[in-house]
């Protein structure tokens, strides 16, 4: 039942977020604040971890594929379905749960604690469209990440192919090439704009209603980005059956 009842108080939650809205001048420098903080912010962290993970994928490629009836241009291949199907929409969103989806929550959660949240209610501010609703818009542009993560992930596993001796580059980039279907692009891009509002909202929720002080603020953000995972892998299951099965 406790389940239930968190999951219904975050629907409604949702509901409340679009009602009410802040003032356009207020809210557009919120949004800008949040783009930079949630965003540009974690572009650094999301660069570094791609460029390894595609050279890694390309690295475990190559050295299971030891057939010498194999052609090379299958590393590359199976680099570019690694990469944009899974490792670029999901793997850079568990990054995202915890980087982001932290901060949110203890920054959320820290107003609440020092009753701030209390004071724009007192002020008729609709609270929880002023912190959440510019979290979602900011969060909008997530697919911006996931098309750098793609593109550095690829690049990352070219270095490897090509500066490890395990593919020609030209054999590489065939394999790039070879059946791509751009639908794959699209079906990431769907998966990261859920996989967004999944960053923006759940945490959000883990920080608004959290009782308790400094402690619990600790925890709040441990607890939301478990849930924000779990939450994100079964909707990449969902989605994956719905665009791809």
């Amino acid at each position: 039942m406790k389940y239930l009842e968190a999951i219904g108080k975050y629907f409604i939650m949702i509901w409340e977020v679009f009602k009410k809205p802040t003032k356009w001048p207020i809210m557009r420098s919120l949004i800008l604040k949040e783009i930079d903080d949630l965003i540009f912010g974690s572009m650094g962290i999301i660069i570094f971890i791609s460029f390894f993970i595609g050279g890694v994928v390309t690295i475990q490629t190559a050295l299971n594929l030891n057939n010498p009836f194999l052609p090379k241009s299958l590393i590359g291949f199976a680099t570019r379905q690694s990469v944009i199907l899974e490792f670029a929409p999901t793997f850079t969103s568990i990054i995202m749960a915890g980087k982001v989806g932290s901060y949110i929550t203890s920054s959320i959660g820290t107003m609440r604690v020092t009753e701030q949240i209390d004071a724009l209610e007192v002020m008729g501010v609709n609270s929880l469209n002023y912190l959440v609703f510019p979290k979602i818009i900011a969060t909008m542009i997530y697919p911006f990440a996931v098309a750098v993560s793609m593109f550095v992930g690829i690049l990352g596993g070219w270095v490897a192919a090509v500066f490890g001796g395990y593919a020609p580059s030209g054999e590489f980039i065939k394999g790039l090439q070879m059946d791509f279907d751009a639908f794959h692009v699209t079906y990431a891009f769907v998966k990261s704009i859920v996989f967004a509002f999944i960053i923006a909202t759940v945490p959000s929720f883990y920080g608004y209603y959290m009782k308790g002080g400094a402690l619990e603020v600790g925890k709040a953000s441990t607890t939301s980005f478990v849930w924000t995972s779990v939450v994100i892998i079964i909707c990449n299951y969902v989605l994956t059956q719905m665009l791809l099965g």
